[in-house]
């Protein structure tokens, strides 16, 4: 850090980093600009012409209008869905055909993950039940649309499912307490955590490899606000491969709810507006099959959570 910030080779990079953004105006733009200006060793490092970092994000919230750093990092999502809901629905245009329906959150900042979180689950697999939430994460680069294709990757042999009931964090997040998290929750989402078990299990190190392939999470088709959700906890769930019922489970097996695993992840790191929790899975994944069975090309998930929507994939080669 001490280097970025007296070094004006690193000043170059920036600079580069930020006006190709802006050329091109990705949606990188906005993760570019906020490591600038929060960043408090890099925060005085001039952006050509002697415009200061404070100057460039008053010139780029007048391009991109919802770039608010306070808003963005603290309550971007809650302050954004209140303005939702207020929309009278009836006068928007119906969508007509059937369109790509894209993951229900962009730009997830983190994609965290719970594993053996289902005491029906631990059993399944053997594995006694954890006295702490046990966390790993999956590339971001895995995100997918609800119905997007899945890609078993070229070496795989093992790859499996897992229906899961995701959260997303509405606003930053950290050292709360289990009573306040549901307040910091935008909302619900269907996850599948595709996970390819021999990458995961046997070829060393943490599970991050075999969960992070390529198309191994899709979310949604919705986010759905915790005020339409009664009992988050004692919601159904299921996932059938070919037309036949693989998982059939409940959130109320959860070992750690939704609310204490929000709390527990603020105890280690920030969540900010647009993380993803994946909060474990009931017992039917193909590993725990005897014979143990897995997806190849062709196969068909379809999966989903009540109240919260469906997924369907199709398996293609990677």
């Amino acid at each position: 850090r001490s280097t970025l910030s007296s070094s004006s080779a690193a000043s170059d990079v920036y600079k580069r980093q930020v006006y190709k953004a802006l050329i091109l105006k990705s949606e990188s733009l906005e993760k570019y600009v906020s490591n600038l200006i929060t960043n408090e060793d890099i925060s005085q490092i001039i952006i050509g012409n002697g415009t200061t970092s404070s100057e460039i994000k008053e010139k780029f919230s007048k391009i991109y209008k919802d770039f608010d750093l306070k808003s963005k990092y603290e309550n971007f999502y809650l302050d954004n869905l209140d303005k939702l809901k207020k929309l009278d629905t009836s006068s928007l245009p119906e969508v007509n055909g059937n369109p790509r329906i894209g993951p229900c959150v962009n730009n997830v900042g983190k994609f965290l993950c719970i594993g053996l979180n289902f005491s029906d689950h631990a059993a399944e697999t053997g594995a006694e039940a954890p006295e702490e939430p046990i966390l790993f994460s999956k590339a971001t680069s895995a995100i997918i649309g609800p119905n997007d294709n899945v890609e078993i990757p070229r070496t795989s042999t093992a790859t499996d499912w897992e229906v899961e009931l995701g959260i997303i964090i509405g606003k930053k997040t950290k050292y709360i307490s289990e009573s306040e998290a549901k307040n910091h929750i935008a909302g619900y989402c269907v996850v599948n955590d595709v996970s390819e078990r021999d990458f995961q299990i046997k070829r060393s190190g943490q599970w991050t490899k075999g969960k992070s392939c390529d198309t191994f999470g899709p979310i949604g088709p919705y986010l759905v606000t915790t005020d339409e959700i009664d009992d988050v906890q004692n919601l159904s769930m299921f996932l059938d491969v070919n037309g036949q019922r693989m998982q059939n489970g409940s959130t109320k097996t959860m070992i750690f709810s939704g609310d204490h695993i929000v709390h527990y992840l603020s105890q280690f790191m920030t969540l900010f507006p647009g993380d993803v929790i994946a909060t474990g899975t009931p017992p039917g994944v193909g590993l725990g099959m005897k014979p143990p069975v897995f997806l190849k090309p062709g196969d068909v998930m379809k999966l989903g959570i009540e109240g919260l929507g469906e997924q369907k994939q199709t398996c293609v080669a990677g």
